[in-house]
């Protein structure tokens, strides 16, 4: 089949990758969806077995530190556009080893600039940098963060993504790649990691495990259904400006203790526990080094250019969450066992 692009979504075997892919594999049958992967420790392919099967997916295991894993997906699928969500995400582990985000987020989106520079010519290409709001560093009381908002970075992560994003922006002004560059809110929902706040939650209860808090839980953050995340990379992917930036946000604030709270409640609800009971749980631990004290993104320019808002309120999403991790509890004690990882193996070792 001929297709009308190819696009290359790096990282696509993780929690917002695996939903950007299955959207557009679904959506666009003209397109040929190429999932480039290192598989780290949160990439799994488990994530994508309702679509990899399908006729314009493909799955290349490489790393975007590898100049030469590029080069050959490049030239093998004739890539016209990317999607770049490759990155190491989590704010504890960078402050745990820095350098390995230095490598995957600023010097492997470099390698991946540079090879789309070196391979593209004309105008019909597009490359999507997905990055993070974390780059603005921390709100008092009031404000928003807004795409003019001025870079204040505080965590290795978040430094290592600031600059990526600079990366993309001069390889824009200086050799006039065509990108566009999307940054956005704490993502939740299905297929997430359990490192990450609400999954580790959701599972901890289930088991009955110590909740734990960072300081006192006052730590604001905006949350972003990851359904609705991958719906407004698609937008921006197609109707954005060429070197324009783009926020995606929630449009709705919470403490991290309010959620687990909330999160508490609606898990006693659903595994019929006497009101209360989960909530006994919350435990308080030392505060992260540099915790930014409050995010919170101004999506209006999203609204009014591309017309998107989110779908479903936080607790819509949350319910919706909730019951998927009740009901897939095999693919969590996969993830925590560490057993996923056999399924490459199986399925593309001796392809």
């Amino acid at each position: 089949m001929e297709y009308s692009k190819t696009i290359l979504i790096t990282g696509g075997a993780g929690f917002i990758g695996s939903h950007v892919i299955r959207l557009m594999v679904n959506k666009y049958p003209n397109y040929r969806i190429v999932n480039f992967d290192k598989l780290t420790y949160a990439g799994n392919l488990k994530n994508l077995t309702d679509v990899e099967n399908a006729p314009n997916y493909a799955f290349v295991k490489g790393d975007i530190c590898n100049r030469e894993d590029l080069k050959n997906a490049f030239e093998q699928y004739k890539v016209s556009d990317v999607i770049h969500l490759a990155a190491e995400s989590h704010v504890d582990r960078s402050i745990e080893g820095p350098m390995e985000f230095v490598m995957t987020n600023v010097v492997g989106t470099v390698n991946l600039l540079q090879q789309a520079k070196d391979s593209w010519t004309g105008d019909n290409h597009v490359f999507h940098h997905v990055s993070t709001d974390e780059v603005y560093g921390s709100l008092g009381a009031e404000g928003l963060f807004e795409e003019t908002t001025s870079y204040d970075p505080r965590s290795p992560y978040s430094a290592s993504k600031a600059s990526s994003d600079h990366f993309v922006r001069a390889f824009y002004h200086t050799y006039g790649l065509p990108v566009k560059m999307s940054n956005c809110s704490n993502n939740y929902g299905s297929h997430h990691f359990p490192e990450k706040l609400i999954p580790l939650m959701i599972n901890n209860i289930v088991h009955k495990k110590p909740l734990p808090i960072y300081g006192k839980g006052d730590n604001i953050r905006d949350w972003l259904w990851v359904v609705d995340h991958a719906s407004a990379i698609d937008t921006i992917f197609h109707g954005g400006r060429i070197g324009e930036s783009y926020n995606v946000g929630g449009l709705n604030e919470w403490t991290n203790l309010d959620l687990v709270k909330y999160l508490c409640r609606l898990m006693d609800q659903k595994l019929g526990r006497s009101e209360g009971e989960s909530e006994e749980l919350i435990t308080y631990v030392t505060d992260r080094a540099g915790h930014d004290m409050r995010y919170a993104i101004d999506a209006s320019k999203l609204e009014s250019e591309l017309n998107w808002r989110p779908s479903v309120t936080f607790e819509e999403g949350l319910d919706l969450t909730v019951d998927w991790y009740l009901a897939n509890s095999e693919w969590i004690e996969e993830i925590t066992s560490g057993s996923y990882k056999a399924y490459y193996e199986s399925m593309y070792e001796n392809r």
